[in-house]
């Protein structure tokens, strides 16, 4: 609405939206991006080399509801494949010793992460009994432990009375995680 005869906005009706108010992103569909279980970024089937520009990308990864995986921007967000997990756990670090312990882990991308109630490990058995260990990276986005690291984490693991059962698994952060039935770890 226009004040009459001044041909400006007026006071009422302003010509830009209010201040943190954004339109929506423009939502693009598929980036024909890929995220390989190896954890290396494809882009239209080529290899992305440039690590600042995958790291600026997974810092704008977010994982929906329905399990999908997005490029967000406040701008634009498209849709991304990922094979099983977009990052890889690389390395463990471990400071103290015992229920006081920390697991502290590197991905791929050199974020670190510490075992505890915020960054949770899991394991995911296969059809096979083959374990698969996870842990969160950030809200809904997990990187998978590269094989050494999980048998590392074997290494530093104990049995734990649990609820009346006896678990296999590792402390940090002041919690328990289960690692799996040492019998299936003890046969890869």
């Amino acid at each position: 609405m226009q004040n009459p005869g001044s041909g400006k906005p007026s006071a009422t009706s302003p010509a830009t939206p209010p201040a943190g108010h954004r339109p929506p992103a423009v939502e693009l569909g598929d980036l024909d991006m890929r995220i390989a279980r190896d954890g290396t970024w494809f882009y239209r089937g080529s290899p992305i080399n440039r690590m600042p520009l995958v790291k600026l990308f997974a810092s704008v990864l977010r994982r929906e509801a329905d399990g999908s995986y997005w490029l967000v921007t406040p701008a634009e967000r498209g849709r991304v494949a990922v094979e099983d997990a977009p990052f890889i756990a690389v390395a463990v670090d471990r400071e103290g010793e015992g229920r006081d312990q920390r697991l502290i882990f590197r991905t791929n991308l050199d974020e670190f992460v510490t075992a505890g109630p915020d960054h949770r490990l899991r394991v995911e058995n296969a059809e096979d009994g083959t374990p698969s260990p996870y842990i969160v990276v950030r809200l809904g986005l997990e990187a998978k432990l590269a094989r050494p690291v999980f048998y590392e984490l074997v290494d530093l693991g104990s049995e734990e009375l649990v609820d009346g059962e006896s678990q296999f698994g590792v402390w940090s952060g002041g919690m328990f995680f289960r690692l799996g039935d040492l019998d299936d770890i003890d046969a890869d």
